[in-house]
């Protein structure tokens, strides 16, 4: 199949012939790094494509849905595989911009191996740094490219100063550029004092990560080690994860390229001997280990799902064990609430489904196959169940692997859909959004009634509102967000209700008298009955309650629910003839009004639980904005080395735009977390302009 530009992936046996002979390896790094470009070139240079395409042309392989071509960046995962040394290599592309870092988790779960991409005339972003943190907890291996060594600011030793100061010691170059090209530090010969230093140095840090002792002492001594035993040591450093070479490639001409390639099939360890994920039973009991062996029970997992327009969804899957074979049943489990407690619109689901035609992913386009096998990645059409992160597994042995961890979306953006044809759809369309990606939350609120997508950021928002509109042709605008306040008494009162309406025929009679006092917070509703002598019967003294629950409902001042309150009823009246159920609910809705008017009342707040985790140099930026955002802190705390947490309660009308805000002010240094803490007193000012727009 051809792409939309009508580029054909070179003919490439892409049916790997064991799991030994495949490497998944992700490119990460920061946007506009050149990573995409990388791919493109690995592609050509491995003859995978005629022809490296260009981003600003929108002819790259992985670049392919019409957002990546328009805004000439990564969105999306994408896979491009290319054959070198007769080694498959599962290329991931994954997006730099932190908005998509959804993708990026799936890649690095699809992946072995991690290529760490760095401009030459650019630096390294904190979350790039943080990334580095990550895989080095699970021990993933990893190397650092340099790119864009052609570019006019290009520092080749700046950058790589840089990663070591960001990354460790245990970074160095493996090659140097030389004469237009590179030269092996340990294979080839090269030139100047400078880069033999660097060849010393480079020797000696493979030699402490030899796993034999006495190489040291040898090398020490005076003696040559030879090469082999040195590249043998360096490629096992790396697999091992404690040994991360830095590589320069320049995408222009290719040079780099084919080293590059080398290294990936040489030095990144191959599927076997990465720890699979935990797997369970769909019940939640721990399973037997999994192994990567064709042989092995199934056990698939979803890392992607796109919509083809000629073949509908699309589902990327690493095969961690067994093998895929088209036109057999899978069970498909899906139990990402189970894990972390919140479906965020993808709630827990156990089905078999059937595989259709089977594929290897190449960009947008599908190379049909015959099987994919453990430690493969491959491409599954039209799974109507399956969602990113869900199970595959044989029908006779249902298991589930533990989802990777997704990223909180914690920028909410409230929509409606512009027309009524356009609500129809919108429910069913945003079902497949989600499906798709993570990272994107559905709220339908049914207090403020208002539809709230939760993203990552703008430009997250900006991608799910292009595809609902461009790919699903739902039209939808933002409205300003609503956030559910509050009322609640603040001193005892009294209230009397009278509902006596007399129109000829049967007529309704009740009233009643009522004390109120406000309750501890988080007490909730307590109904109290003090009726003596019978002046309320006692069938009716459940309608009381229940009016003035619902009175609570639609609130006393403003609108809005009332909470912590006790209500006692203390007399009343009734009518042997004319008194209902109804007549004293309605008594009791207009005696709790009448108390509020009699009393004082309160518009409430909610305020979140706000954890903010920086560098220490930016924490008294931090504090002063959460305190001018009306926050009252709470305390530090150490993180690490060069990290502080920072938590305070925060009003949420504060937050709507804090994910946006924080990114801005930290350089994309800061993460945060949120969840409700309680509600709170608004202040009078603030109280009168939200009241005033009722």
């Amino acid at each position: 199949m051809a792409d939309k530009h009508g580029r054909k992936a070179t003919e490439q046996d892409l049916e790997a012939r064991g799991p030994d002979r495949i490497r998944n390896v992700v490119l990460v790094g920061p946007s506009q790094s050149g990573k995409t470009t990388l791919v493109e070139t690995l592609l050509a240079c491995a003859g995978a494509v005629p022809r490296a395409g260009s981003v600003t042309e929108g002819t790259t392989v992985c670049d392919f849905e019409d957002g990546e071509q328009q805004h000439g960046r990564s969105i999306s995962l994408a896979v491009a595989p290319v054959v070198h040394g007769g080694t498959k290599v599962n290329l991931v592309d994954t997006p730099g911009y932190a908005d998509f870092v959804g993708e990026l988790r799936a890649g690095l779960r699809a992946a072995d191996c991690a290529l760490f991409v760095v401009a030459a005339n650019d630096g390294i972003d904190e979350s790039t740094r943080q990334l580095w943190r990550e895989c080095d907890e699970v021990r993933m291996p990893r190397a650092v490219v340099v790119t864009k060594l052609d570019h006019a600011r290009a520092d080749f030793d700046g950058v790589l100063a840089s990663a070591r100061a960001a990354f460790g010691d245990k970074v160095l170059p493996v090659y140097l550029p030389q004469d237009e090209g590179l030269v092996g530090l340990i294979t080839g010969d090269p030139q100047g004092e400078a880069a033999r230093e660097r060849r010393g140095e480079l020797i000696e840090g493979v030699i402490e990560e030899s796993e034999d002792e006495s190489l040291m002492d040898r090398y020490l001594g005076g003696e040559q080690i030879a090469e082999d035993v040195l590249v043998e040591d360096l490629e096992k450093a790396i697999a091992r994860g404690s040994f991360f070479p830095v590589l320069p490639v320049c995408s222009t001409n290719g040079v780099g390229c084919a080293e590059l390639l080398d290294l990936c099939v040489r030095a990144f360890p191959a599927p076997p001997e990465h720890l699979p994920p935990e797997v369970f039973t769909p019940a939640g009991k721990a399973a037997d280990p999994i192994a990567c062996d064709p042989g092995g029970p199934l056990v698939a997992e979803v890392v992607k799902t796109a919509s083809d327009p000629y073949v509908g969804r699309v589902s990327i899957v690493r095969v961690f064990s067994g093998t895929l074979d088209p036109d057999t049943p899978v069970h498909v489990s899906g139990h990402f609430s189970s894990f972390f407690g919140q479906d965020g619109g993808h709630e827990d689901h156990d089905e078999d489904e059937r595989i259709g035609v089977l594929a290897h992913p190449f960009g947008g386009q599908q190379v049909v196959t015959s099987r994919v096998v453990a430690g493969d990645i491959g491409a599954i059409g039209r799974l109507s169940r399956a969602e990113t992160g869900d199970t595959l597994s044989g029908v006779e042995l249902p298991l589930v692997l533990r989802p990777w961890s997704m990223p909180e979306p914690l920028l909410p953006v409230a929509i409606e859909a512009v027309s009524k044809s356009d609500d129809d759809k919108l429910s069913s369309v945003l079902a497949r959004l989600s499906a798709e990606d993570p990272s994107l939350r559905i709220e339908h609120n049914a207090e403020t009634r208002q539809l709230v997508i939760w993203v990552m950021g703008e430009a997250h928002a900006e991608v799910a509102l292009d595809r609902l509109r461009e790919r699903y042709g739902v039209a939808v605008q933002q409205v300003e967000l609503v956030v559910p306040l509050r009322e609640a008494f603040t001193m005892p009162s009294k209230g009397h209700g009278r509902h006596v309406k007399q129109s000829g025929g049967h007529g309704q009679y009740a009233i009643c008298d009522i004390e109120v006092e406000p309750l501890p917070e988080g007490s909730g509703f307590e109904f109290v009955d003090k009726v003596v002598g019978g002046a309320v019967p006692r069938q009716f003294i459940p309608s009381v309650e229940k009016g003035v629950r619902a009175q609570m409902e639609r609130g006393v001042r403003n609108g809005y629910p009332v909470i912590d309150l006790r209500v006692t009823l203390t007399d009343g009246k009734a009518h042997s003839v004319d008194s209902s159920d109804m007549a004293f609910q309605s008594a009791g809705a207009l005696a709790l009004r009448d108390a509020a008017d009699a009393g004082s009342v309160a518009m409430l707040e909610p305020y979140d639980e706000v954890a903010v985790l920086v560098r220490d140099d930016l924490v008294g930026g931090i504090m002063s904005d959460l305190s001018a955002r009306r926050g009252r802190l709470l305390g530090t705390d150490k993180v690490g080395e060069d990290r502080t947490l920072v938590r305070a309660h925060v009003p949420q009308t504060e937050l709507a735009r804090y994910a946006i805000d924080l990114r801005s002010s930290t350089h994309g240094a800061g993460t945060f977390t949120r969840s409700f803490a309680h509600y709170e007193p608004m202040g009078a000012d603030l109280a009168r302009q939200v009241a005033s727009r009722q």
